[in-house]
């Protein structure tokens, strides 16, 4: 008889039906009509025929039962008749059946919630449905099925106010005061865990597995070196300094970061935005003099400033790497500031549309700065507002006077560069692990046409002049630049914290470990503080080196430190064979490596819809980070993106609640729910937010508008009645000039609350008092409750504080009917 395919249609039918007829049998013939039952058994454990302790009324059937996804057939017939079970076994099922036997386990599944047999396809189904944005109604399609037990809940018990809860659950409040907390911070105080927190190198170097990650890092650590070469290079160039400043960049802070940073995947060394921010401060501080003994080989042009320039009574002559190191000492101590007074959460004032219209602002700037290379013309420096303006006029005004063979070499870097980034790297990144070094090739294929052809004797094409043998040589920067330079290295501390922590975050969110505030800002202290000795500006993390390291397979922090020999090798031996590298093939890369820096203006679509205020943000930024000025524009920006946090907090949500006839004790927001009614003669006000000092206007006003209360005309009302009957009027008939009696305050979302809040509740409280009405306070959080408690303390209230909303409200029923 089992040699024949089993109908596993009629089988599942015919088992459903006898288990709906035993549960029935077993609802009707025990007293148990509540419990739970599974194939003739109590969800407890107990046998479903008698005996054991009666289920509750409230238990659901998937809150007892296994968490058991599928029914296999074995056990629905088992379930079902115990004692002919063993006619049936599973290896006397037929290859041919078994395949029928899988798809009907796979189809075949148990809701979670409501334990109705639902089919795979309407699992899919359901998916989509709860994947929508729109609320779906209870009613859809996927619950018309009723469930075997209807899950509810009845609560039976008094009414409770704050204060006796309190007592019964031996509530204490924290003490706050500063003793309490010194004992506290002591006596977790542990000089291992101080030792492990400043320096995590040796909560990782450890457990480091040279078998599984040594690898990734080696070849994470040549890539990045790969890349850092013609990077370090040509932003050396941008920052206003020479390239051997950039190489440098990406060795000793790297090696500082390496033992003191938290992230495992970021590359410290260059980046753009930096190096334009430096090259103003370069700019404006270091003295004309010296930049014009400087030969045009040397990759510092003779220029004059335009206007007036900003004298520096110190010295005589300032040269730039002295204002450069100066700014990333004076960097570093501002991080080591911001680390001591736990200041790691003020990345978090630069929003998105902040750092991303800051950003692209400052690719403008970079672009322009190197159009000048571009076109091999002279072009005259400015400072102040603006100058991008008078650039760009000059710019045209030289057009005439292009060195073609200049703008050619670079056209073609650029092309090559562009070719590489869109179509070799992608089609290479799937057949090898190393991606195409197109701008390493750029730069030695530069160097090499640059020697053949002679480019500077022959067509006066301007080279990046001498680099160095060797590692620059350890040398305190000037401290009498330190507080030159101090304003504008707060601007940069702040960019570059912002930049190595949203990198950082991305990464550790990816990889699942903890990336500390507080921790980077002491090993970007330390790493600024250390590279501004030897010859460096200040640091930050690169966007597309980071990623490249990531996605090459690095693990830890130890890829920087090949990418750093590497890079140590290559001043070593290698440094004078860049001299004769053209700046244009440098602009070429700097400019297409700019990419994603404008790409990220796709973003502004999203920002329009996120909101008005964002979308003004990334605007402000953008448009005064290009006109006038990168510290300036990042300064206004955040301004804006303050007043826009101010005005989000100043107007916080707020609603008029009422319940729903079918189900009591829900309370929903009577604009948006059309069924919902209002509780009779009580009103209930939800405030969502914070209620302070700066909010309890808004909070006062608010409450007024939406419960239709005017307290000037009720003040008017209620004194002239009290002339016509020539005596002071009394509470309840003043109480008749009202639709309502009690004012229920729902601060289950209030978040904070402070003594100035708490004399507006007791201003509120004393002018509904006068009109009859009762103001009761339901589900405070516990730092709420303590706030009012304290305020009692000091004069305000007293306040009627209940545990819950439905607490207040069926306190406020029985006032009313008694």
């Amino acid at each position: 008889m089992l040699d024949k395919p089993i109908n596993f249609k009629s089988i599942r039918k015919f088992t459903l039906e006898r288990f709906k007829r035993r549960r029935d049998l077993q609802v009707n013939a025990t007293p148990r009509s509540s419990s739970s039952y599974i194939c003739g058994k109590d969800v407890s454990g107990n046998n479903g025929y008698g005996g054991g302790a009666s289920t509750s009324p409230t238990t659901s059937l998937s809150a007892r039962s296994p968490s058991v996804t599928t029914l296999e057939l074995p056990t629905l017939l088992i379930a079902s008749k115990p004692k002919r079970s063993k006619r049936l076994r599973t290896s006397s099922i037929t290859p041919r059946t078994r395949l029928r036997h899988n798809q009907y386990k796979q189809r075949l599944q148990y809701h979670q919630y409501t334990d109705v047999v639902v089919h795979s396809s309407e699992l899919n189904k359901m998916a989509q449905q709860n994947g929508d944005n729109e609320t779906k109604p209870l009613t859809h399609a996927y619950l018309t099925e009723k469930p075997r037990i209807k899950p509810k809940y009845d609560v039976h018990r008094d009414v409770l106010s704050q204060d006796l809860v309190i007592k019964q659950t031996g509530y204490g409040a924290r003490d706050k005061s500063i003793p309490s907390g010194m004992r506290r911070s002591w006596q977790q105080w542990s000089f291992l865990s101080l030792f492990t927190g400043i320096i995590p190198i040796v909560q990782w170097l450890p457990r480091y597995s040279l078998r599984r990650d040594a690898m990734g890092d080696i070849i994470a650590g040549v890539t990045v070196a790969i890349m850092n070469i013609p990077h370090g290079m040509a932003y050396g160039i941008l920052a206003g300094v020479t390239p051997g400043c950039g190489l440098a960049l990406a060795i000793f802070p790297v090696l500082v970061y390496m033992i003191l940073g938290t992230s495992k995947h970021i590359s410290i060394g260059t980046f753009a935005v930096i190096s334009m921010m430096t090259l103003k401060v370069v700019q404006t501080y270091a003295t004309d003099e010296h930049m014009s003994s400087v030969p045009a080989a040397a990759g510092l042009n003779a220029t004059k400033a335009h206007g007036a320039t900003d004298s520096v009574d110190i010295v005589d002559i300032i040269t730039p790497i002295e204002v450069a190191t100066a700014l990333a000492f004076c960097t570093g101590l501002i991080h080591l500031a911001m680390g001591f007074f736990r200041l790691g959460t003020l990345a978090a004032l630069l929003s998105d549309p902040l750092v991303n219209g800051f950003t692209t602002g400052a690719a403008v700037h970079v672009i322009v700065s190197q159009l000048k290379d571009v076109l091999g013309v002279y072009v005259p420096r400015y400072k102040g507002a603006f100058k991008i303006i008078y650039t760009i006029i000059d710019l045209f005004k030289g057009i005439p006077n292009t060195n073609i063979v200049a703008f050619v070499i670079c056209v073609c870097i650029m092309i090559f560069m562009t070719l590489c980034n869109e179509f070799l790297k992608p089609c290479l990144r799937k057949r090898c692990r190393f991606p195409f070094p197109g701008e390493l090739i750029s730069v030695i294929g530069g160097t090499f046409v640059s020697r053949l052809l002679d480019v500077h004797g022959n067509y006066g094409v301007t080279l990046v002049g001498d680099i160095p043998k060797g590692l620059p040589m350890p040398k305190l920067p000037r401290m009498d630049l330190i507080p030159v330079v101090a304003l504008d290295s707060i601007a940069i501390s702040i960019v570059s914290f912002s930049i190595v922590m949203s990198m950082g975050l991305t990464f550790a969110k990816k990889h699942s470990y903890e990336v500390r505030a507080n921790q980077e800002l002491f090993a970007l202290g330390v790493a600024n503080c250390v590279s501004s000795c030897f010859s460096c500006y200040p640091l930050a993390c690169s966007l597309s080196r980071s990623v490249i390291q990531e996605q090459t397979g690095g693990v830890t922090q130890l890829a920087s430190l090949v990418s750093a020999i590497l890079i140590i090798m290559t001043l070593l031996w290698l440094g004078p064979f860049f001299s004769t590298l053209p700046r244009c093939v440098l602009a070429g890369v700097i400019i297409v490596a700019l990419k994603p820096l404008f790409m990220q203006a796709k973003q502004l679509k999203n920002y329009s819809k996120q909101g008005k205020l964002e979308l003004l943000t990334w605007i402000a930024t953008f448009i005064c980070v290009v006109l006038i000025d990168i510290d300036i524009g990042l300064l206004i920006g955040v301004a804006i993106s303050l007043l826009a946090l101010y005005i989000k907090g100043l107007k916080p949500y707020c609603c008029l609640l009422g319940t729903i006839p079918e189900a009591a004790a829900i309370y929903v927001d009577l604009n948006h729910h059309r069924n919902a009614v209002e509780v009779p003669e009580t009103k209930i006000f939800r405030y969502v937010g914070s209620l302070n000092f700066a909010s309890n206007m808004y909070f006062r006003h608010s409450l007024y508008n939406i419960i239709d209360m005017d307290v000037k005309k009720l003040q008017r009302n209620k004194t002239a009645a009290a002339n016509a009957n020539g005596n002071t009027t009394l509470n309840g008939e003043v109480g008749q000039l009202n639709e309502f009696r009690f004012l229920v305050l729902d601060f289950s979302m209030l978040g904070h609350v402070d003594v100035a809040g708490c004399k507006a509740i007791t201003d509120i409280m004393k002018e509904l008092n006068l009109l009859g009405v009762r103001l009761f306070i339901s589900a405070p959080a516990d730092r709420v409750y303590d706030t009012l408690v304290h305020s009692m303390a000091l004069g305000e209230g007293p306040f009627e504080i209940f545990p819950t909303l439905h607490d207040a409200v069926e306190y406020a029923n029985a006032c009313r009917i008694g």
